[in-house]
């Protein structure tokens, strides 16, 4: 077959007789990251339980497995294809059959639910002493929508009009890791307390035990969280808290009566003052009694950008936002770290790119494990670029790595029982993928 084009000098003729060939190259890097920090054997230990003779697939895998494939892009059982389809370079995968029945098995016991989790956890700790640790641990606690096309169980009317799945995700924010994640109805409420300690306790659970024990957590969230039963719990666990808070009558009246004098500007996320934005506390205003000890509120306000539209509640050409913390500190600097709870969002986008776009089962159990993989998927990607990454690609977002590194193909060549995977020398990032393999393979192996 010969394929011309206007803008080529030259024509290209097509032929399917290559050999050596391999596409999605390097997803193969997920998998190196997986099995060098320690996620792949936490995995297969976890899941022992399942597996009935020596010779079938080891669930550990099979999980490992559909993690990378969500990494690459997949949002379906039968794109494990893509990885099944390259034997030569990441092994023996399982069928879509086969994995469908590890889903369906750990859908129907909470223990193995339970000891997935329990894996990702201890990988998590592998990954931090390799590199991939935060400086400062900041949950942020969001909700999403999952639009469901057909009729699934659990699937309900969302407050948007919509239909689908209401679940809550948490993030750290600076290493961008999936702590955890609540599948819910699509009608569950976004205050709902018991929802929000479910998802604080699940994250908890996913932190080194020393952190815990040790480390400031500061939980981020947006107004719906922000309940006395749900800031109690935290209190009692030691956790401080950023909310946004509602600008009831009381706040309305109280940020109208403050002087001009009491406020400072806003500064943004690179410490320099924002224009058009201030800042200024009014807790000494408000009846604080029946939050924790040591409650405040923190108010911004800030000229609207060109063609938005005020509300009845702005006043005098300008926008109030509340936040509601226990935190000590500067006005101004914790109103800004509460503001980059925005990067939540961006957290959430990247979900959607590793596979809660779409929930695929009809029953909620197994899409429940299916957030569960994708949380791994996610963590997966992560750990990746903080270990084995650095500059831009340290910090993309799974699409623009899929692009550059994930999806790129290459030649597997065998010679005296040892592959080398030639990458094209003239790809921009392929000096970037080789060293990536280097870093993963310098580490030690995992404590345990």
């Amino acid at each position: 077959m010969k394929v011309q084009r206007d803008a080529r000098r030259f024509t290209v003729e097509v032929a399917s007789d290559g050999e050596g060939l391999v596409s999605h190259a390097g997803a193969a890097l997920l998998v190196e990251a997986a099995d060098r920090l320690g996620l792949t054997k936490e995995l297969s230990r976890g899941l022992a339980p399942m597996r009935r003779r020596r010779g079938g697939h080891n669930p550990g895998r099979v999980v490992r497995d559909l993690a990378v494939m969500l990494a690459d892009g997949g949002d379906c059982l039968a794109d494990l294809r893509a990885v099944r389809d390259q034997e030569p370079l990441f092994g023996e995968v399982a069928s879509d059959a086969t994995a469908f029945r590890v889903i369906d098995r750990i859908a129907g016991d909470p223990a193995l639910l339970d000891a997935l989790r329990a894996a990702r956890a201890r990988a998590r700790e592998n990954a931090w002493r390799a590199g991939a640790a935060p400086e400062r641990i900041v949950i942020d606690v969001d909700a999403t929508l999952i639009t469901a096309h057909s009729e699934k169980d659990g699937a309900a009317g969302t407050f948007k009009g919509g239909f689908g799945f209401h679940p809550l995700l948490a993030y750290l924010d600076e290493s961008h890791e999936a702590l955890a994640g609540v599948l819910r109805a699509g009608n569950a409420g976004a205050n709902t307390a018991s929802d929000h300690v479910e998802i604080v306790d699940l994250a908890l659970e996913q932190l080194p035990r020393q952190a815990v024990e040790t480390a400031q957590i500061v939980l981020r969230t947006d107004s719906a969280a922000a309940t006395h039963e749900f800031t109690d719990e935290l209190r009692a666990a030691r956790i401080n808290f950023l909310m946004g808070y509602d600008l009831t009558q009381p706040v309305r009246e109280a940020v109208l009566d403050l002087p001009e004098s009491a406020w400072t500007p806003a500064i943004g996320q690179d410490g320099t003052e924002r224009e058009g934005a201030w800042v200024a506390e009014i807790s000494q205003a408000l009846d604080l009694s029946t939050w924790p000890e040591g409650t405040r509120v923190i108010v911004r306000r800030e000229r609207p950008h060109p063609g938005a539209q005020l509300s009845f509640t702005d006043h005098d050409g300008h926008r109030f936002l509340a936040t509601l913390t226990d935190l000590e500190g500067d006005t101004a600097e914790l109103e800004c770290l509460h503001r980059a709870r925005a990067n939540a969002e961006d957290r959430v986008r990247a979900a959607k790119q590793t596979g809660l776009e779409n929930l695929p089962f009809r029953d909620f159990d197994h899409n429940a494990v299916w957030l569960e993989i994708s949380l791994i998927a996610q963590d997966l990607i992560a750990w990746t670029q903080l270990v084995a990454l650095a500059g831009e690609l340290a910090r993309c977002e799974p699409k623009t790595l899929r692009y550059r590194l994930l999806h790129v193909a290459a030649r597997l060549a065998f010679h005296a029982r040892r592959a080398t995977l030639r990458l094209q020398r003239t790809w921009p990032w392929a000096r970037d993928l080789a060293s990536a393999f280097a870093r993963l393979a310098a580490l030690p192996p995992p404590a345990r």
